[in-house]
């Protein structure tokens, strides 16, 4: 059975007490039990102490980078045994702003994925077009390129470490979201690609998160769809009663 995630991708905001702050609300808010696994990535500084805050609870700390190296002369970049070292076990890859804005490639990105299944960590896999791509109809192609070039190299064994993350990038931070129409077709192809290529043992049981503009009053009608298991959430991550009014999505 496929695990239902919703993820919260804090990207560049909230200093230590902001983080601290938000994790605490998250903490005392969220449901004892739910079907969905809860994964919060802070900043890399506010990682160790998000780790310590959530200790036995099942919210689970995601890095939002790493670097492919295991060591290096990188000033500035991350490893990941750092990560490894503060208890960091999972870690988003590939997600658009990496690639728009840091220029990372789908070949870069397979030697992510490679450091990262070396050392055990649990991959959240992120691809999507951009708009030019949706208007031109190159949009199936785009996703099965990224793919095919940054992921499908991988032993089936290691499959079991990987979440995907379709994220169309037009709707992401724009307020425009994908329809859970457009969402489902899109997974279904997806589930297709791997059914073909790796087996449909393992297209069965990946996860598929979708990401762009999801909020509490669209998150059900989203996650309702049968490929869609969660979501990767940016902005609406940000304050607890929104997150987990996605989470509460999940339930519905």
């Amino acid at each position: 059975m496929r695990k239902k995630i919703v993820a919260g991708n804090w990207k560049m905001n909230n200093d230590i007490q902001q983080t601290e702050t938000l994790l605490e609300d998250i903490l005392a808010k969220k449901p004892e039990q739910t079907i969905a696994k809860i994964v919060v990535a802070p900043s890399f500084v506010n990682l160790q102490a998000a780790v310590k805050q959530t200790a036995g609870t099942n919210v689970i700390v995601a890095a939002q980078n790493m670097h492919q190296s295991e060591n290096g002369a990188f000033t500035g970049e991350v490893s990941v045994g750092m990560l490894k070292s503060i208890k960091v076990n999972t870690v988003i890859l590939g997600h658009s702003e990496r690639r728009a804005y840091f220029g990372e490639t789908n070949a870069l990105l397979a030697q992510k994925v490679d450091t990262a299944l070396r050392h055990n960590l649990t991959i959240i896999f992120c691809f999507g077009e951009e708009l030019a791509d949706r208007q031109n109809e190159n949009h199936f192609n785009v996703v099965e390129s990224q793919l095919r070039e940054g992921l499908f190299h991988i032993g089936e064994a290691d499959w079991s470490s990987v979440v995907l993350a379709y994220e169309p990038v037009w709707a992401i931070g724009t307020g425009v979201t994908a329809s859970a129409e457009q969402a489902q077709e899109m997974h279904a192809f997806i589930r297709t690609l791997l059914r073909e290529n790796v087996g449909n043992k393992i297209a069965e049981e990946t996860s598929i998160l979708y990401g762009g503009s999801v909020k509490p009053d669209n998150a059900a009608e989203i996650f309702s769809k049968p490929d869609v298991d969660g979501g990767l959430i940016g902005g609406a991550s940000l304050k607890a009663d929104d997150f987990l009014g996605i989470v509460a999505g999940m339930q519905a």
